[in-house]
């Protein structure tokens, strides 16, 4: 049995990715609505936050290094969320403009979402 023989859809790498990314969001926007409370479990929100960089960047590699066009497609769609991930630690957490930078992010996940489960219903 040849090991790299098998192809690989990445499209689980972007749906774990937007799931996470929406789950960090619905906890960030419960805790600024005062539905939650996470002062003794706070660093819940920065394991989901790790958790999405995590997941993105796996799905941009996965996307990128396969061989279908609508993963690489899919990949280059998610990239430019990159830059508000990555730039969300060093814009402070106390402010109106931390949910907006988060928030940006959102197309691009979306969108990378989608192109990869088109290239998964193709098959």
């Amino acid at each position: 049995m040849a090991h790299g023989s098998r192809r690989r859809n990445p499209a689980s790498l972007f749906v774990a990715a937007a799931a996470v990314y929406a789950a960090n969001c619905m906890l960030g926007a419960s805790v600024a609505a005062r539905i939650v409370d996470t002062r003794n479990f706070r660093w819940l929100h920065h394991l989901l936050y790790i958790a999405t960089c995590t997941s993105v960047g796996a799905a941009v590699v996965a996307g990128s290094a396969g061989r279908s066009r609508q993963g690489r497609r899919a990949a280059l769609a998610v990239l430019p969320a990159a830059v508000p991930l990555a730039a969300i630690p060093y814009l402070g957490t106390h402010t109106r403009r931390h949910p907006l930078v988060a928030l940006t992010a959102a197309p691009f996940i979306v969108a990378g979402l989608v192109l990869s489960r088109s290239a998964a219903d193709r098959k």
